[in-house]
């Protein structure tokens, strides 16, 4: 809860990075938030306000995993959200005149997106930034794993890193009121 507010405040990619992590971690807990307070919680050494605050903040993003049905495996609609709106930027920029390095960003990234989504299924019914997310998630995973990547598959999210963080900055700058879209 407080990583999520301050990575929502810096950077919405990084934010929904981690909320994705957020529900893994409560998929890997059973969904009990009697076992997270009594074995996830603590080891954050927080006071006992702070421990409860963020018990009832899991509490209330397990409920909604049950009412949406994301128990074992999807996304709340609350980070579907978010990617619907990153996706309405992400074209507007693509259709402006006044983003150019934006558009460059992307059509490096582009040919990397393509492959992803030519190896599973699953990545052919998501939109293309799904896919970047999903590639970055599970960079994040493998690194926490610590395995490493192919040159080629470091590359390719090297320049999808790129491409999301541009998304992720001009979504702060829209946020606050000072991003100018034209054509």
């Amino acid at each position: 809860m407080y990583i999520a507010e301050q990575l929502k405040k810096k950077s919405i990619a990084e934010y929904l990075l981690y909320m994705w992590q957020v529900e893994d971690t409560l998929r890997a807990y059973g969904l009990d938030a009697e076992r997270m307070a009594k074995e996830y919680i603590p080891q954050f050494k927080l006071d006992e306000e702070k421990s409860e605050e963020l018990r009832g903040w899991y509490e209330s993003l397990i409920q909604m995993m049950r009412e949406e049905g994301v128990e074992s495996r999807g996304h709340l609609q609350i980070n579907k959200n978010i990617l619907i709106l990153l996706t309405d930027l992400h074209v507007q920029l693509l259709k402006s005149s006044k983003h150019p390095f934006y558009s460059a960003a992307y059509y490096k990234a582009l040919p990397f997106i393509v492959e992803l989504r030519s190896k599973s299924l699953a990545s052919q019914e998501k939109n293309e930034l799904e896919n970047c997310f999903d590639a970055l998630y599970g960079t994040m995973l493998l690194k926490a794993q610590k395995k490493g990547l192919s040159p080629e598959t470091a590359t390719a999210i090297d320049h999808i890193a790129k491409f999301i963080a541009m998304l992720s900055d001009y979504y702060k700058q829209d946020k606050a009121g000072e991003l100018k879209i034209e054509n």
